[in-house]
């Protein structure tokens, strides 16, 4: 399952995340997404956990924990299916 944390703060990096998800089991990938330009993070990463069920105890147990100072949110990530998109009305 892949796992969604926001509210990082900039000093934290993929193996601090590799390290608090693994309390919960196999941690197959730990990234924190980077600016380029900036060349810190964008304050977001995504843990990818093989097991659903180990998965679901850390989104559990690390929502709204501390980390770095921040209280982080986890959530399971969006699988990248498209949305519907709605109609929307336009003027011409």
């Amino acid at each position: 399952m892949n796992i969604y944390i926001g509210n990082l703060s900039f000093t934290t990096t993929g193996e601090d995340l590799k390290t608090m998800f693994a309390e919960f089991g196999e941690v197959a990938e730990a990234k924190v997404i980077m600016d380029q330009r900036a060349n810190r993070s964008k304050g977001f990463g995504f843990v990818e956990m093989p097991s659903n069920s180990e998965a679901d105890q850390a989104i559990k147990a690390l929502n709204g924990k501390a980390l770095d100072g921040r209280s982080i949110k986890v959530n399971p990530a969006d699988s990248g299916r498209k949305k519907s998109k709605k109609s929307s009305f336009r003027r011409r």
